[in-house]
Parts: C-alpha cells; sequence; structure tokens
C-alpha cells in the first residue's frame, strides 16, 4: 500500500522554515540601507555607496554554483544556520568599522550568508515537497521574504536618524540590531530537514556540468522570469522615491506605496494555491507577467496618488506570482541530481541582474529621464511572459505529477481496483 507522496509529517518544518526566513530577511532588509547611510555618514559619495552596495550581490557570484553542488551531494540544513551567522556577522561588524572597505567586505560576508541561506532553504522546499506540492510550499516559502522586505525597511526607517550629525550612531545602531534580528532565526532551525528525505534521496553519478543544465527546457526561462521580476522589484524600490520627488509626493506617502506593493505581494502568496486551481501555472505566471509589465510602465504616467496606489496594489499583486512558479520551473526542469545548482544558478541570475538592473537604469535615467526606467522593467516583464508561456518543460510534465499523486492516492483507498481506474482516468481513454 503506498501513502501520499510526502517527504516527512505535516508541514511544521515549512513554518519553521518560513519564520526563520523572515527573521533573516527582515535584517538583510534592514542591514542594506543602513550600511548605506553608514557609509555616507563616514564621507563615502554616491559611487562609494554604488559599490559598497555592488560587494553585497558580486561575492555571492563566485560560490553559488560550488554551494548548490555540494548541496546536491549532500544535507541541505548545515547551510542555514551557517547563513544566519555570516549575516549576523556581517550586519554587527559593518556596524563597528569605520573604513570603507571594510564596510565593502563585511557587506559582502551578508550577501554571502543570505545566499547560504537561501540555497540550503529552498534546497529543502524542493526535496521534501511532492511534485503537486511545489508551486504551494514555495509559495509559503516566499511569505517569509515578502514579510522581510515589509517590516525591515520601516524598522531601519523608525532606527536612522540624520538629525543633529547622529547619522553614523543611529546607523551603527540599526546594524546591531539587524544583527540581533538575524540571530533571532536559530530559534527555528530544529527539524527542518527530515532524515528519510536525505536518506532516500537519489544521488548524482559525478557532477552535471552547467551547460547541461542551462541546457534543459525550462531552466533558462525560470532563470530570466525571476530575473525580470526581482529586477523590477529593486528598481521599484529604488526609484518610485525619485519618482515621487519629481511629482511632489511626500517621502511618508511614497513609504506606504511601496508597503502597499509589499503586502500585495504576501496576499499573493497567501492564495497561491487558489489560484492555480483556477487558472493553471502556465495560464498564471504569462498573464502575471503581461500585466505587471503594463503596470510597471504606467507607473511612468502622471497619475494621480490614490491611483498610483492601486496600480502598485496590482502590480504588488501580480510580482508574487514570478518568484515561486520560478522555482518551481527549475526545480522540475533541472537534470536529476543538480536541482539545488539549477536552484543556484537561478540565484546567480538574481544577482546579476542586482548589479546590472540599477545601473542601467540610473543611465537610461540620467540619459532620458526618470519615467524610463519603468517603460524598460514593462518591456522586460512583458518578455518574461511570453517565456512563461512557451519556455516551461510543458503543461505534459505538470499532469503526469499529478497524475502520480492521484494514482498514488486511488491506490491507498480502500477497497479500490487501481488497474482499472487507471485505465478509466487515462488521458488517453479521452476520460
Amino acid at each position: 500500500m503506498t501513502g501520499r507522496p510526502r517527504s516527512g509529517p505535516g508541514r511544521g518544518w515549512l513554518l519553521r522554515l518560513v519564520i526563520a526566513f523572515a527573521f533573516a530577511q527582515g535584517a538583510v532588509s534592514m542591514a542594506r540601507p543602513a550600511v548605506s547611510y553608514r557609509a555616507l555618514a563616514l564621507g563615502a559619495d554616491e559611487t562609494a555607496v554604488g559599490v559598497i552596495a555592488g560587494v553585497y550581490a558580486l561575492l555571492p557570484l563566485f560560490v553559488a554554483v560550488p554551494l548548490g553542488r555540494r548541496t546536491d551531494h549532500g544535507r541541505c540544513a548545515p547551510l542555514l544556520p551557517l547563513g544566519v551567522l555570516l549575516i549576523s556577522g556581517g550586519c554587527a561588524l559593518s556596524g563597528l568599522v569605520s573604513s570603507l572597505p571594510a564596510m565593502a567586505a563585511w557587506s559582502g560576508v551578508t550577501g554571502l550568508g543570505h545566499l547560504c541561506f537561501v540555497i540550503g532553504a529552498q534546497s529543502i522546499v524542493a526535496r521534501q515537497s511532492a511534485p503537486h506540492e511545489q508551486d504551494r510550499n514555495f509559495g509559503h516559502f516566499t511569505i517569509g521574504a515578502s514579510l522581510g522586505q515589509l517590516i525591515g525597511p520601516i524598522a531601519a526607517g523608525a532606527l536612522i536618524s540624520g538629525q543633529g550629525g547622529a547619522l553614523g550612531r543611529t546607523s551603527a545602531l540599526a546594524l546591531l540590531v539587524s544583527a540581533g534580528v538575524c540571530a533571532v532565526a536559530l530559534t527555528s532551525l530544529w527539524r527542518i530537514e527530515h532524515r528519510r528525505t536525505t536518506g532516500t534521496r537519489p544521488r548524482a553519478e559525478g557532477k552535471v556540468p552547467v551547460r547541461t543544465i542551462l541546457g534543459a527546457r525550462g531552466v533558462p526561462a525560470g532563470i530570466l522570469i525571476s530575473m525580470a521580476v526581482l529586477s523590477a522589484t529593486d528598481i521599484l524600490t529604488a526609484y518610485l522615491p525619485v519618482v515621487g520627488e519629481h511629482r511632489s509626493i511626500a517621502p511618508a506617502t511614497v513609504g506606504l506605496l511601496l508597503s502597499l506593493r509589499a503586502a500585495a505581494t504576501i496576499a499573493c502568496r497567501l492564495v497561491m494555491t487558489p489560484l492555480l486551481r483556477l487558472l493553471g501555472r502556465r495560464a498564471l505566471l504569462t498573464t502575471s507577467c503581461l500585466l505587471a509589465g503594463l503596470l510597471c510602465a504606467g507607473v511612468a504616467l502622471p497619475v494621480s496618488v490614490p491611483v498610483l496606489a492601486v496600480m502598485l496594489a496590482v502590480l504588488g499583486f501580480c510580482l508574487g506570482v514570478g518568484q515561486p512558479l520560478s522555482m518551481t520551473t527549475v526545480v522540475r526542469a533541472a537534470p536529476d541530481g543538480a536541482r539545488s545548482t539549477a536552484l543556484a544558478l537561478r540565484l546567480t541570475g538574481n544577482r546579476l541582474g542586482q548589479v546590472a538592473a540599477p545601473a542601467a537604469a540610473g543611465l537610461i535615467a540620467g540619459a532620458v529621464g526618470v519615467a524610463a526606467p519603468f517603460v524598460l522593467l514593462g518591456v522586460g516583464l512583458m518578455g518574461a511572459a511570453g517565456l512563461g508561456l512557451r519556455g516551461e518543460g510543458g503543461k505534459d510534465q505538470v499532469s503526469a505529477d499529478e497524475a502520480v499523486s492521484d494514482r498514488s492516492n486511488r491506490r491507498s483507498a480502500p477497497g479500490g481496483c487501481p488497474r482499472d481506474r487507471r485505465a478509466a482516468r487515462s488521458p488517453r481513454s479521452g476520460g
């Protein structure tokens, strides 16, 4: 008798992982603006601030694939506390040092810790989720990131003050607090990875070449969709204040608009499962990217604040789809024994987008105007919609996964005849 294809009892492990991710992501979201303010207080100019911020994303580019390969051939759970310790150490020491090169180095350590945590956490979700559970579980997992992105900047803003020459002291305080916030994540990192999952996981026969992974249909699409969605989120966060300044929108109002966008993303991920049942994953991914592209380009229009609020709420909801579904796309398309490496390649693409997108947006904004980057991002998201339409491994793979689950459930039902029911429900029989 075969039961439902779960890798462990219940989903308590997923809840604990979401809680830990919320604290880790919240700490990083606090630290990144605090590092910029701390650098300014130490005399950095705009270029130096950009370099320090870029090191956060650049350093992980060189270790993402080796970490993914290590995770493919071993346990995932050790990466989680390692990531927490690196994030906490990087945040704390960024607040204590008084030189810009040292700040850049510890910013890179923070980025490395975040990469370790995310690779380990995503690999655990991929391993311990049955195929029909992956979209839902990845959607719930990314709620942790959205919560951290929602609360972290608000907490940093409450702690940092530039009045009376106190910017250096208050930004250092915010970095120390962010280190403590990340350390709280350790309290949720128990019984995350099931021993049964690690013991029965198929072993890879040697290393799968990166070219082979990238050549698997669906992997490039998942990586590019993730890059487009993350770039849109980053540019929106960075340039909406500039748009607000040009349109005389108060900074407090801009902050509320950005929080509304983040809250809508969380709401999307809470209702991911019914949306998938209603539309199907391919239609949901394509529609959300297409609508997000139109709305992102629409931010460039001189609309009123209430209209902008509605646009950003819908945009945030649409952007909430791309990240979890791109994770599932990459996991399903990757060769056996190379799923963690494929997820690491996806994160490498994200980091490249985080480095390249702001630089490109700055050049375009300087040459054409602050609204131009939103139009460019809109075009990119509409291109991602095309990738979502044709780039995945195919609807047949999803249907096959769901069929395996259905057959397993029918075998476990008392008094059933699996062979007859398979014949009755077979797609080739037209039933």
